[in-house]
């Protein structure tokens, strides 16, 4: 007995005759009829009427239609749950804009691969509009972005906010700045300044603060990890969303600290993005819920 001679009985009942089921499952009616005679030889039960007007359904076959259909439903099963199992041990490819990469992706990365330790974790590092690209064609599972009020992300995508903080100004620990409660974008703009390069959220931001006045004495860096060494070898001050600096390495062993801008009320939100689809694949879903836990005791 083979699953797909279930399946032409199954679909002979539900269109009628055997001549269109043939052409439903684009399978000639001979071969069609000659597997559900080696069905009908195995079970004992003529499953078919067959006379010139053609072939149906019998009342024996009939009464076999639904533990058939019952098998089928089961096989169904099988097939979704070791296609969920193929998942499980998939490449996954993340790609992150790096403000959330040590303080977010890496805590959650940890928990993921304790709960699949057969799947691997590729982390790529890329610019906001790369990752919104590389999503919608498929060649990225889980995209890291940062957000500013207003932001839209493409229709083709959807997203699940992570968590939400403020542009704050981070500078050397021994910094003269750094003895101010806050910062005003003056202080800054007569300090050497570290800005993130075009592209990335910070860079945007940075010109909406400074407007045209920019600071005389400006460095670029490409990503937040390479601003914070940065900051922390004394080149400058730049500017990141808080929550990629709190819990920081460099923070923690007090090389760099941040302080709020004055009379700024920015908000600024991480967000896990994937592409729109029917199903979510196991190791996507379970990506992100590790990625909002860690957000959520963050």
């Amino acid at each position: 007995m083979r699953i797909e001679q279930l399946e032409y009985l199954v679909a002979v009942s539900k269109h009628g005759s055997l001549r269109r089921a043939s052409e439903q499952l684009h399978v000639s009616q001979p071969a069609l009829s000659e597997a559900l005679s080696k069905l009908e030889r195995e079970l004992g039960v003529a499953l078919l009427d067959r006379r010139r007007s053609g072939a149906k359904v019998s009342h024996a076959g009939r009464e076999l239609l639904q533990p058939m259909v019952d098998v089928l439903d089961s096989v169904a099963r099988l097939r979704a749950a070791a296609g969920d199992q193929l998942a499980s041990r998939r490449l996954l490819r993340v790609g992150t804009v790096n403000a959330g990469t040590v303080t977010l992706l890496l805590p959650a990365l940890r928990t993921f691969q304790a709960e699949h330790p057969s799947s691997t974790v590729e982390v790529r590092n890329m610019q906001q509009d790369e990752i919104y690209v590389r999503l919608a064609e498929g060649t990225l599972d889980v995209g890291l972005v940062n957000l500013l009020d207003g932001d839209d992300i493409p229709p083709q995508l959807e997203h699940t906010t992570l968590i939400s903080g403020r542009p704050v100004a981070v500078l050397p620990a021994a910094h003269p700045l750094a003895a101010l409660p806050e910062l005003s974008a003056d202080d800054l703009r007569g300090a050497h300044f570290v800005a993130m390069r075009a592209g990335y959220l910070m860079h945007r931001f940075a010109h909406r603060l400074f407007g045209r006045d920019l600071p005389a004495e400006w460095y670029s860096a490409d990503g937040a990890e390479m601003g914070k060494i940065m900051v922390a070898q004394g080149i400058g001050i730049t500017l990141l969303p808080d929550y990629s600096v709190h819990g920081d390495p460099l923070e923690r062993a007090n090389l760099i600290v941040n302080r709020p801008l004055a009379d700024d009320r920015t908000a600024v939100t991480m967000a896990a993005v994937r592409r729109r689809q029917t199903r979510t694949p196991p190791v996507v879903r379970d990506m992100i819920r590790h990625l909002q836990a860690t957000a959520g005791a963050a």
